[in-house]
């Protein structure tokens, strides 16, 4: 099973919300993540091999099933429309007791980059290393997993619901996932 590792260009990626906010601490944000996640597998050729949505950042291991697709392209739209879709659902969210400082925090970050009209959610630029061997590949997979147990949020990693973790335990997960042990 290295071989698929090796021969196939992979890529830990980590996105991040601006100044670390931790807005997945609720679930109609986060299923926004996931259901994003999922279109751009079914319409724009994202694979994943790994992932995990904590509160205030996403890791994935990920490739692209077409050799014309091009994963910033995917990350870059998936911010893209995953920005405007949070921020209309913060701003429409009655509960949400943060919403003028998250609201106002995310305008403060659009505000300062000429590129952006008024909110920024994530943070600019991905975090990504390509994944050269399976060793390396077996490091990020359980860092990934290992997340949530870290932050005590659970103490078994396919516990936790928002992660592919489940699929690696045997169970059904949030998103179809190609599980390289």
């Amino acid at each position: 099973m290295a071989a698929i590792a090796l021969t196939k260009e992979l890529y830990f990626t980590t996105t991040t919300v601006i100044d670390w906010l931790d807005i997945f601490t609720r679930p109609i944000y986060k299923h926004v993540v996931v259901e994003s996640l999922a279109y751009c597998q079914e319409q724009k050729g994202l694979e994943i091999y790994s992932w995990v949505l904590m509160t205030n950042h996403l890791h994935m291991i990920v490739g692209t099933h077409e050799t014309t697709t091009c994963l910033s392209d995917i990350l870059r739209d998936f911010k893209k429309y995953t920005n405007k879709k949070i921020l209309a659902a913060i701003e429409n969210n009655q509960q949400e007791s943060r919403k003028d400082w998250i609201l106002d925090r995310c305008r403060f970050a659009g505000n300062n980059d000429k590129k952006i009209k008024n909110y920024r959610f994530w943070k600019e630029g991905n975090h990504v290393e390509q994944l050269n061997t399976y060793d390396f590949y077996k490091q990020k997979l359980d860092y990934i997993h290992m997340n949530p147990v870290r932050q005590e949020i659970v103490t078994r990693p396919e516990d936790y619901l928002y992660s592919s973790a489940r699929n690696y335990a045997g169970m059904e997960g949030l998103l179809n996932v190609i599980v390289v042990q």
